[in-house]
């Protein structure tokens, strides 16, 4: 079973299915991570970031798992390492590839089944599970938006914002599980409301709909 909790980069998809995943007992599923992980591996690899061929076979082949809010590749954990602004840079290059999201929505969905997960990330209402009882799409002001990866960047803001808009159009055109809101979904605009305040509202939702 999955709770989908999708939207745009700094809407609040971390953060708030972390604290449903606490709030429900269910475990943490994170998307980007997944392409992150293998952006990581390609780059102690060698693998050339546009090469989309042998990016997929690299996909097929690496073991993905989480436990917690912690992330595994090939059994070792690598949440910090897959956090470096190389690896960033990478993963945005690397996610592009039909071979690549090919390989991690068929994982996603091998994990998902296995029991369960509140995953977040771009596609996860849309492609990966759209049969999921409780599908949200969360949104804020692009301003607001690049306000918080700026804190948590220590970038400026209007240089977050510059690229928060370009990743938002990368997403939305992306000929391959493009940026959208799921048939659905229930939309949550989080511009002014606290963490907390998402978390409390969704986990109401799952129970209501005997999700939690």
């Amino acid at each position: 079973m999955v709770i989908a909790i999708d939207g745009p980069a700094g809407a609040g998809k971390s953060t708030v299915a972390k604290g449903v995943a606490r709030a429900l007992g269910f475990t943490y599923l994170d998307s980007g991570a997944m392409y992150r992980a293998v952006a990581l591996a390609a780059l102690e690899r060698g693998i050339d970031p546009d090469d989309g061929e042998r990016l997929g076979e690299l996909a097929w082949e690496l073991d993905i798992n989480f436990d917690r809010d912690s992330i595994h590749l090939d059994g070792k954990p690598v949440e910090g390492r897959i956090r470096s602004p190389e690896v960033t840079v990478a993963a945005s290059r690397v996610s592009v590839h039909p071979q690549v999201r090919q390989a991690m929505v068929k994982r996603q969905r091998e994990l998902i089944a296995s029991g369960n997960y509140v995953a977040e990330g771009r596609d996860i209402g849309t492609v990966v599970s759209p049969e999921s009882p409780l599908k949200v799409f969360l949104t804020a002001d692009e301003q607001e938006r690049a306000r918080r990866r700026a804190v948590d960047s220590g970038e400026p803001v209007d240089e977050v914002r510059q690229a928060i808009g370009d990743r938002d159009r990368r997403d939305q055109e992306r000929a391959d599980s493009p940026l959208r809101r799921a048939p659905g979904a229930v939309n949550i605009d989080t511009t002014d409301l606290t963490p907390d305040e998402v978390v409390e509202e969704i986990a109401k939702l799952a129970r209501e709909r005997g999700v939690g």
